[in-house]
């Protein structure tokens, strides 16, 4: 299967899952702010990794998508023309807070240099 393709099918796995998101009444999902960041599909299409990223409990959402597992295969089988609808397997990612934390020890070095400078 082409590169291109399998970049098209995670790109709309990753939008339909977030638009998905919306509906789920499961409280670890939606009492906590849950954002997909990415979604990579196996070449065989039958697993696909979801990576999300929490404002929250983590472990509230991770345990709240897992729940909720079905219900997101069964709106991406409506959604999505694809011959297979991969399973789910949901991966924390933390890149936007280990981006967070970069900025905020830049920041620190940044009114060190001022400091020292005057």
């Amino acid at each position: 299967m082409a590169n291109y393709r399998r970049g098209r099918i995670n790109d709309a796995l990753a939008q339909e899952l977030s638009i998905a998101l919306r509906q789920v009444r499961d409280p670890g999902v939606a009492n906590n702010f849950v954002s997909i960041t990415r979604a990579e599909v196996a070449a065989d299409l039958k697993i696909a990794k979801v990576y999300f990223s929490v404002l929250g409990d983590w472990d509230a959402a991770e345990d709240g998508l897992k729940r909720c597992t079905g219900m997101l295969r069964h709106h991406l089988a409506e959604t999505l023309n694809l011959r297979i609808t991969p399973d789910l397997l949901f991966r924390r990612d933390a890149s936007m807070e280990h981006g967070a934390k970069i900025s905020r020890i830049l920041k620190e070095i940044g009114s060190e240099s001022s400091s020292d400078e005057e």
